[in-house]
Formats: structure tokens, C-alpha cells, sequence
């Protein structure tokens, strides 16, 4: 299947946010007396809204979810938001696609003005004709919504001409709401190799960006 249209996730899949995004969340339940040492132990931040995450994991109230999560981007906008890399190969898929003319959105949780500040960092915006994030406010916080606000700025595309890549379930979820194929990346961090992903449907699953490159470009 050649897709024209390709919404890629950011982190975990793009990106390594591990440092950035666990240095920030340890600093915002720091700031509740919650010390946590190893970042191992705060890789579940990776992928979810945050306001799930401080919620569902340790039982925070509104008030407290709103808090932690302005402590958290106290950090990650002046520090954490630059603690990640491009995985090896991305860059240079990112151009093969871009000289085939594919037409390339983003399509992350992560706030739109820090994710434009992310492909800034790295040198990659101009591959992306639509950039499409979460809100400050957390108002657009869910990954469909946030694929459906994409595929309307591509100006919805027939669903067989588009892709969303992906490392989690919320990436495929966000797929299938809005009835287009999904490839799971499993060197990212919701998905595992030796683990299929949830969902009754999916284009297909791949464990390395060179398989990456076969899925979309041959």
C-alpha cells in the first residue's frame, strides 16, 4: 500500500523524549513530596495525556492533576523539552518522503507550540505540511480528535490514502476512530516486539525504522 498522506506521532516514534519527558515528571511529584529515582519507573509518562497519567497512577484530584501538570511543563519548557533525539534514520525518511511528494502531518498529545518547537530543534519542520498538537488547556488531550483535527487540515483525504505511525494504543486508537491504517512502531515504548498490538485492525507492525522505510516508501 503506498499512502499518500502520513500522520506520524511524535514521541517514541520520531523521537526519543525519554530523559525530557521522565525529568519532567519527576520534578512535578517532586514538588508533591513523591521522590522517584530511577526514570525507568516514570516511562508510563511516555504516550498518555498527562492528565490520565497523574490521575490513573497516583490518585490525583482535579485540582492536583492541574497542578502537576503546570509543574511539570515548568521544566520540560525550559529544559526537558530539549532532553530527547531523533531515532537514527528518521531524518533521512522524513526527506525520502518529502522528495516523493508525500504529504507529511504530525500528529502528537504533546502541545502544538511545543511540538513545533521540537521539529524546530531538530531541523525537520519544513518536511511537515500540518503540525497538529494537544492544548495548553488540555481541551484537545484525546489522540482522535487530535487525528480527526489533522485529516480535516489535509483536508480529508480518502481514508485508503492515509497512515497514522504510531508506538501506543492511543495512536492506534486515534486510527481507527477516524477509519485509516495504522503501522506500529515497536522500538518506541508502548509497543513490544514479542507483543502484537490491541485493536481488531492494523496495516501492520515494525520493529526498526529500516522497516519503517519499507512500509512506506516501496
Amino acid at each position: 500500500m503506498t499512502y499518500r498522506y502520513i500522520l506520524f506521532d511524535l514521541d517514541g516514534t520520531l523521537a526519543d523524549p525519554k530523559l525530557g519527558i521522565t525529568k519532567s515528571a519527576q520534578y512535578a511529584l517532586a514538588r508533591f513530596g513523591l521522590r522517584v529515582e530511577d526514570l525507568d519507573e516514570l516511562e508510563h509518562f511516555i504516550g498518555p495525556p498527562l492528565k490520565d497519567t497523574f490521575r490513573d497512577l497516583y490518585g490525583f484530584t482535579s485540582d492536583q492533576v492541574e497542578l502537576a501538570i503546570r509543574y511539570y511543563r515548568e521544566y520540560f519548557a525550559s529544559q526537558g523539552i530539549y532532553e530527547n533525539g531523533l531515532y537514527p534514520g528518521i531524518e533521512e525518511l522524513l526527506g525520502a518522503l518529502s522528495e516523493q511528494e508525500r504529504v507529511l502531518s504530525l500528529a502528537t498529545t504533546k502541545p502544538t507550540v511545543f511540538a513545533n518547537e521540537i521539529l524546530r530543534h531538530f531541523n525537520i519542520h519544513m518536511y511537515f505540511d500540518v503540525v497538529c498538537g494537544g492544548t495548553l488547556d488540555d481541551s484537545i488531550s484525546k489522540k482522535e480528535d487530535i487525528v480527526r483535527q489533522a485529516l480535516y487540515q489535509l483536508s480529508n483525504p480518502a481514508p485508503d490514502k492515509a497512515v497514522m505511525v504510531g508506538d501506543t494504543q492511543y495512536d492506534l486508537i486515534g486510527a481507527e476512530q477516524n477509519g485509516i491504517d495504522f503501522i506500529g512502531v515497536t522500538y518506541g515504548y508502548g509497543f513490544r516486539k514479542d507483543t502484537d498490538p490491541p485493536g481488531q485492525s492494523y496495516g501492520r507492525i515494525v520493529d526498526t525504522i529500516e522497516d519503517l522505510w519499507n512500509a512506506l516508501l516501496y
